[in-house]
């Protein structure tokens, strides 16, 4: 609705006039484009990273969403058949998923992550720039190895390195920033990283009438960049099915950690998840390494009773101490009675059909 060159929207009871972003966002909308959309007659494929085309490619045969006769067209004709070209000119989106310096045409395309002690005492950050592929892995690649400690336990021999949110769903929340990023802010992701949280804020906007409540539960997708997201989902990284914040509330479940909690402002979308570093939190992993020893126990036995514990520990990979420590937890539980002598003997599976 306008009045004298002016354009205003209705939230609620209200009516508010639309200015700068949200105005060019409304004005492409009216003619059925997206901001990402917008040519740049300046951009041309020659000026594209051919490595990280050739690095789409690889994940896009993996992801087996992109045909292999469109994937072995050359870099022009792939371009042109992910929607990226509008006539003869590449889009805005083209530009910030393979030019080597996306921020040579779109100011904020970049990433900041910092770790703080409170919100007013930053201990250190950095900044990470490149194209929208090269930012998720590099982005990635810093916070498991600079930011965040890993609890470190044992499955027998092999060293399991536990993060306190599942590797999953931070790389989620990440691709989420970066899909639905408004570009034209020109505002950096910022990644807040404190010694009991983990910050995702991206100053993307929800589709009209959307609240946080409609992110958490079965919704249709709905992109604020199409063109963007129709990439990354044919490189196999994202679901085109919205269901984003479903995969991390499960993955996170499935780790016992709580899943992310979603904060919606005026300004942006915060994701933001616990970062549990504590004591407790390794006792709990390390708790629940053990109890995966001994289903594997269990289920040994169960197959064949006479096993011995020597057997078992050269099987699961820990000592025969570790074995008959393991033994006396599940004797204790009430899961595993020896019928007979430690010789001649054998084992019951307590509530099982077993009949050892």
């Amino acid at each position: 609705m306008s009045h004298k060159g002016q354009y205003h929207v209705r939230s609620g009871s209200t009516k508010q006039e639309l200015k700068g972003a949200s105005l060019d966002h409304f004005l492409l909308r009216k003619i059925g484009k997206h901001w990402d959309a917008v040519p740049l007659p300046d951009v041309f494929c020659d000026n594209l990273d051919a490595q990280t085309i050739n690095r789409f490619r690889e994940r896009a045969i993996r992801s087996k969403r992109l045909g292999p006769e469109m994937l072995a067209e050359d870099d022009p004709t792939l371009i042109g058949k992910l929607r990226l070209r509008d006539g003869k000119y590449l889009k805005r989106a083209a530009a910030l998923l393979f030019h080597p310096d996306p921020e040579t045409f779109v100011t904020g395309a970049y990433i900041k992550v910092g770790y703080f002690k409170t919100n007013s005492d930053l201990l250190y950050h950095d900044e990470i720039h490149g194209n929208l592929f090269s930012l998720v892995d590099k982005a990635m690649d810093l916070l498991l190895t600079k930011y965040l400690k890993a609890l470190i336990s044992y499955e027998g021999v092999q060293r399991v390195e536990t993060y306190p949110v599942p590797e999953s769903a931070l790389r989620e929340a990440l691709l989420n920033a970066v899909v639905h990023k408004d570009y034209s802010s020109g505002a950096p992701i910022q990644i807040s990283v404190y010694d009991n949280k983990i910050m995702f804020w991206n100053n993307g906007q929800l589709p009209a009438g959307w609240t946080v409540e409609d992110l958490t539960s079965k919704h249709a997708s709905q992109p604020f960049n199409p063109d963007i997201a129709n990439t990354f989902f044919r490189a196999g990284m994202i679901e085109a099915w919205g269901r984003g914040f479903e995969k991390m509330q499960v993955d996170c479940k499935a780790q016992g950690v709580p899943g992310p909690v979603l904060r919606y402002e005026t300004n942006g979308l915060w994701v933001e998840f616990e970062n549990r570093t504590s004591e407790e939190a390794t006792r709990g992993t390390r708790e629940k390494t053990r109890e995966k020893t001994r289903e594997k126990i269990v289920a040994l036995i169960a197959a064949s009773p006479s096993i011995t514990t020597g057997e078992l520990a050269n099987q699961i990979g820990i000592t025969n101490k570790g074995i008959e420590w393991q033994i006396s937890k599940l004797k204790q539980a009430g899961r595993l009675e020896r019928v007979g002598p430690a010789k001649g003997g054998y084992w019951r599976v307590i509530g099982s059909d077993s009949t050892g």
